[in-house]
C-alpha cells in the first residue's frame, strides 16, 4: 500500500532488534524501501536463512546476532554499525519475550502461579535489554542532536477509568509477566523523552494490533484445546510498519512522548482499518 503520509528516513541509519521475524522482518522490508539503512539484529537466524542470505546480499543493511541481554553481543553490535554506516539515527526496540515464550505454547497461567524466575527472565529482555540498547545506540543522537527511539509495547498494559476508577483492558487473558514488562517500558518511554528532548531526541511507543506472528497458529490451538475462544482474525505483521516509519521520522520537536495504537492510526490516516490487513488465509 503506498503510503500517504510524511516519511523521511531515506539515508537514516536506522537499528531493529527482533529483526528475523514478524513484524521485525516487515520493518526491515519497510525502512529498505523508503531508502534508509538498516542495522538488522537479532538473537539468532536459524531457521530463517533464506531472508538472512536475502539481507546479506544488500549494500544497505548489516546483519547482527544480538542478545539483548548481553552486553558484549550488544557493544559489538554498536561498533558494527558505527564502523559500516558511522552514525545511528534511529532505533526500534522490537525484540522481546512474548508469554508464549516463557510458557509455550499457550501462555496462559496465572500471577500466582508464576516463580521470581520467570519475571526475572522476562525482564531481562522486555524492560533491561531494551535499556542497554537504547544506552548504546543512543549516543550519536545525542552527539547531533537529532534521533528517534521507537518502542514496542502491547494493547493488554492499557487501562481506562470509567466512573473514575481505572480498570484494565483485559487481565482475563491471564498473561503475567508479560504485560508488566510491557507496562515498565512504557513507564520508562514516557520519562525517557521527557528527559532526552534537551537533545531533541523523539521518544514514542507503538502498539501492534492483534498479529499473526511466529507461533501464534500454536498459541491458539493450545488455547482453543485448554476450551478458550477463539479471538479476532488477526492482521498480518506489515500493518504496524506505516506507524513506525512515521515515528522514526520524528525529533523532539515534531512529536515525542506518545503512545499509538497502530490499528487506530492507520484507519485515521487513511490506510485502512482491520479489514483491509486482516489474514486473509487464517481460520
Amino acid at each position: 500500500m503506498a503510503l500517504t503520509i510524511p516519511i523521511d528516513v531515506k539515508d537514516r541509519v536506522v537499528v531493529i532488534t527482533g529483526a528475523a521475524r514478524g513484524m521485525g522482518r516487515a520493518y526491515v522490508r519497510g525502512f529498505l524501501t523508503e531508502g534508509a539503512r538498516v542495522v538488522a539484529a537479532d538473537k539468532s537466524w536459524t531457521g530463517v536463512e533464506d531472508f538472512h542470505q536475502e539481507l546479506l546480499g544488500g549494500q544497505n543493511v548489516l546483519v547482527a546476532e544480538v542478545d539483548v541481554t548481553n552486553d558484549e553481543q550488544i557493544d559489538r553490535a554498536y561498533q558494527a554499525a558505527l564502523d559500516r554506516f558511522g552514525t545511528v539515527d534511529i532505533l526500534v526496540n522490537n525484540a522481546a519475550m512474548r508469554q508464549r515464550d516463557l510458557f509455550p505454547p499457550a501462555g496462559r497461567v496465572t500471577t500466582l502461579q508464576t516463580k521470581d524466575p520467570d519475571w526475572e527472565r522476562m525482564f531481562a529482555v522486555n524492560v533491561f535489554g531494551c535499556l542497554k540498547v537504547i544506552r548504546r545506540f543512543i549516543k550519536p543522537m545525542m552527539e547531533k542532536r537529532r534521533g528517534s527511539i521507537v518502542n514496542i509495547v502491547s494493547s493488554g498494559i492499557l487501562n481506562h477509568s470509567p466512573g473514575g476508577a481505572y480498570m484494565a483492558l483485559r487481565p482475563h487473558t491471564r498473561e503475567m509477566p508479560y504485560m508488566a514488562s510491557k507496562a515498565a517500558l512504557a513507564t520508562l518511554s514516557f520519562y525517557l523523552a521527557d528527559e532526552v528532548k534537551e537533545y531533541n531526541i523523539a521518544v514514542n511507543l507503538a502498539i501492534p494490533g492483534h498479529t499473526r506472528t511466529t507461533g501464534f497458529d500454536e498459541q491458539n490451538r493450545a488455547r482453543l484445546a485448554m476450551g478458550g475462544q477463539p479471538g479476532p482474525p488477526p492482521v498480518v505483521p506489515e500493518h504496524i510498519v506505516p506507524l513506525v516509519l512515521y515515528l522514526a521520522s520524528q525529533d523532539a520537536s515534531t512529536l515525542t512522548g506518545k503512545m499509538f495504537d497502530a490499528m487506530q492510526w492507520n484507519a485515521e490516516h487513511g490506510l485502512g482499518g482491520r479489514e483491509q490487513w486482516q489474514v486473509k488465509s487464517f481460520s
